[in-house]
Parts: structure tokens; sequence; C-alpha cells
């Protein structure tokens, strides 16, 4: 039986499934956004089975992030060719699959390259979700699916330390980290099957062109980036680690030149070229990467300090977190309830000066530990005012970039956003966690805890720079979704 819907009849009768598509779209990129994190706590877990390093242990967290940012968009452009929900089912089973192959993975380079494919995988799932709410829900409706998507997902990526660390901690059937990735198997399969019979099929625009060269130029100019970042450490910064940086900014720019001449010769870009020339727009990538990349990977850093040089287990170090999240959520309350509304662009100033407070809390809590009688309440005040900083931020910062763009564009400029968003996150990943292991491997967890807290302070202190240029209002919400433009539905992501 199939039921009338404004995605398939053109009538104005609502689709009577359409709520479970709502639910099936949270299950799915809770899925991805759990997997982002959960793996952070597993480090001692890797070493001991699969004889993991330090490097391993940051490719299988920040390898994620890289692929899965580097596809974003790639991933909303196949959605408006060849169909929002065939791209949502094709995705999801890859990300099942994927899954499967990473909690069976012998040996630690296997892990890795299944986590990429992961990434991968979640890259053409993530841009489809809000694409298909847009298609099934509209007016009012629409507007209250948004102000549910968007906490719902912001406590996925917050939970997903604890949930791993209680898995590995549980060690249920004696999987141990292989739990972490075994628990997406009933969720996935689960929610392919709601997913291929309530939500209503509908053709893509077989007129739209997928740029496979832009996008592979931006795999490539990430791969550039992230691969020395994460082997300079360990290799001794060799004259190889720098070309390749070097080659990555020339890839990046090699791709907004060959976006502007796609456009001129009319065919379609996967980024708007005028975006890229907006410098509130282009500073504000600049911003987001920055912020991501301290967030991130201070959080690792965090649970690394716990693990390894606390000896905390799995679950406790999950638990260890939660002085963050629950300071994240705090700021993110007062900053979307409150703030960004009454004062504007400051909210983006006070939040990481709040955040900075809290490192210089947290530095003189470090210090002043005993060894033998350490728990997380020492450095919990210190950790949940960063925390509240955090979440002043995330609560306000894409709207205040997106309001450098034009109506016509925020479809495209929220996928570079978010893409921009996961690529800073393997970028903190990789700079974090070779800082941190460069004192660690010494024995030296609390000198690689106060480097981290400084590389942090440095890129907060840019941050702070950039939030000048912004615009000094944001967009309202409704708008940042596409809810007023016709822009192309599959680019967004939900940030969290």
């Amino acid at each position: 039986m199939r039921d009338p819907s404004p995605a398939t009849d053109g009538t104005d009768t609502p689709y009577r499934w359409r709520w479970l598509i709502l639910v099936v779209m949270l299950v799915a990129e809770i899925m991805d956004l759990l997997d982002a994190s959960i793996v952070n706590v597993a480090g001692p877990a890797l070493e001991e089975s699969l004889g993991a390093g330090p490097v391993g242990l940051q490719w299988v967290i920040g390898g994620y992030a890289l692929t899965l940012g580097a596809g974003l968009v790639l991933g909303g452009r196949l959605g408006d060719r060849y169909g929002r929900r065939r791209m949502f089912l094709l995705g999801l089973s890859a990300f099942t699959a994927s899954s499967l192959l990473c909690a069976l993975a012998p040996d630690i380079g296997s892990l890795i390259a299944f986590r990429l494919v992961q990434g991968t995988a979640g890259a053409m799932l993530l841009p489809q979700g809000l694409g298909l709410l847009r298609e099934n829900f509209s007016g009012p409706e629409l507007t209250k699916v948004f102000g549910i998507f968007g906490p719902v997902l912001g406590l996925g990526g917050i939970i997903g330390p604890v949930l791993g660390g209680g898995l590995i901690q549980g060690d249920i059937f004696g999987l141990g980290w292989r739990s972490v990735f075994l628990v997406n198997l009933p969720i996935g399969i689960a929610a392919l099957a709601v997913a291929a019979r309530f939500v209503p099929k509908k053709s893509g625009d077989r007129t739209v062109r997928v740029d496979m060269t832009g996008a592979a130029l931006v795999a490539v100019s990430c791969a550039l980036l992230v691969l020395p970042l994460n082997q300079g450490q360990e290799d001794g910064w060799p004259l190889w680690t720098w070309l390749s940086m070097a080659a990555s900014a020339l890839g990046f720019a090699g791709f907004a030149l060959q976006q502007r001449r796609t456009a001129a010769a009319g065919r379609e870009p996967l980024v708007t070229p005028a975006l890229l020339r907006k410098p509130a727009f282009t500073v504000g990538l600049g911003g987001i990467a920055l912020f991501f990349a301290g967030l991130v990977g201070t959080q690792l850093v965090l649970t690394l300090y716990l693990q390894i040089g606390r000896q905390f287990t799995a679950g406790e170090a999950g638990l260890g977190n939660l002085p963050l999240a629950l300071g994240t959520a705090i700021g993110g309350a007062v900053s979307g309830a409150v703030l960004a509304d009454r004062i504007g662009r400051k909210v983006l100033q006070i939040g990481p000066l709040v955040q900075l407070a809290g490192a210089v809390l947290l530095w003189f809590e470090l210090d002043g530990l005993a060894t033998a009688s350490f728990s997380v309440r020492d450095i919990a005040p210190g950790v949940t005012v960063a925390g509240i900083g955090a979440g002043m931020v995330i609560a306000a910062l894409f709207s205040f970039v997106l309001a450098a763009v034009d109506d016509d564009e925020i479809g495209s400029a929220s996928g570079v956003l978010s893409a921009v968003q996961s690529v800073g996150g393997s970028i903190g990943v990789a700079v974090f966690g070779s800082v941190f292991f460069a004192q660690a491997t010494s024995g030296d967890f609390t000198g690689g805890f106060h480097r981290a807290l400084v590389v942090q302070a440095c890129l907060l202190v840019a941050f702070l720079a950039i939030t000048l240029l912004l615009p000094k209002r944001g967009r309202p919400e409704d708008e940042q979704h596409g809810l007023s433009t016709d822009a192309p539905a599959g680019t967004e992501r939900a940030v969290v």
C-alpha cells in the first residue's frame, strides 16, 4: 500500500508514515556520530589486542573523520542526482557492513582501512537525512522536526565515549573493543528494514552533474595534510612530511581554481564558487577548522590521560568525559536560549575566553595532583568550565558563518562547513595525539596534557581573532536548514 505524500504525488496530503522517517533518520545519523568518538576509549584495548601504537590509534580515530569530511559534499551531490532515498539506503548498508568488518579486523592495518571505508559510507549517508526530512515534512511540522533533530544529534555526539567505555568495560561475550562496532549491526539492519519499507521513493535529478575531479582533489588534498601530521612525530618530521603539507595547500588552491573553471564552463561544481569569494565565509571556514581541531583534540587527550596516565578502565574513562559533556550542554543551552540573540557575535568571543579560563584552571589542577589519590573530581571544575565555553561556541558558530552567504547558497555552504568540521577534527586528532604522545612515551603524562593545553590556547586565540571578521548577527535557525530557500536539499548536515 502506498500512502499519498507531497514527495510522491504532488498533493498537500501529509505522508502517513512521515514520523517513522524522522525516527530512522535520527537512528542512522546517531550511529554515524557515535562512531566518530566511541573509539576514543579503546586505546589500551587496541594496543593489547592488535598491538596498536600511538600512530595506529590516531589513524583509527582520525581516519574516520578524514574520509567522512572529504566525502560529505560529494555525498550530497550524489543524493541530488540519484535520489536521496537510494543514497541513504546505500550509505546505511555500507556503514553497517563496514562496522562488521571493523569488528572482525585481524590487525591494526585492517582496522584502519575499514575505518576509512566506514567514514566514506558515512559521507554518503549523513547528507541525505535533512534532505529526506524536507521532502516529507513542510511548514510548522518541519520546524518542529529540526527542533527535535538538533538536540538528539548533539546528545549522540556527546555520549560516544561514555557508551564506548561501557561496552568495552562490560566485555560482553568476551568481545572487548569489537562490541563498539558490533552494536551497529542490529541497529543498522533494523533501520534499513524500516527505511526500505516506509521512506517514499523519489527519483533524483539526472541532469545534476557530479564533479568527480573536484571530489578527487579534495580527497587527495585532505590525505596529503593528515598523513604527515599523523606520521611526522614518529618519523622525526623528515622532508617528505613538509613537502606533503605544501602539496596539500597547493591541492586546495587548485580545487578552488578548478571549481571556478567548472562553473565558468557551464557545469555544476561541488561548491558554489561565489562562496569562495566571500571573505567572511572563507575566514569562517578557518575558524571552524581551528575550533573543532582544538575541541576534538583536547577531548581525545583527556581520555588518553585518564586511561594511559591514570590507569583508568575504559568505563571509568568514558564516565570521566561526563564533566565535559555536562559543561557543553550548559554552554549550548545558555548560548542558544539567551546570549546569541541578545549580544550577537560577542557570544563567539566570550565562549573561547571561558574555554581559556577552563584550560588555565585545568593546568593548575593537573599541577597540584597527587598521583596516588587522583579522581575525576580533581579536574572536573576545569573540564566543566572549558566545556561551557565550547558549548557556547558550538550552539552559535555555524549560524554566524552562514549569515555571510546568500539564500540560494545555503545548501552548498552547509555541506562545506560540515566537511571542514570533520576534517578539522581529524587534524585535531593527529596534532594533539602527536603532542601528547611525544611526552607520554617518556612517562610524563601531565607534561603531555600541559602541552596539549598550550596548543589549544593558541588555537583559541587564533579563533578569537577570526570571530572579529564574522557577521555581527547570526542566520535564523530555520534558514540554516534551508526552509526558506530553493537550495539543493542533500548537502546539509546537522552540526553538533
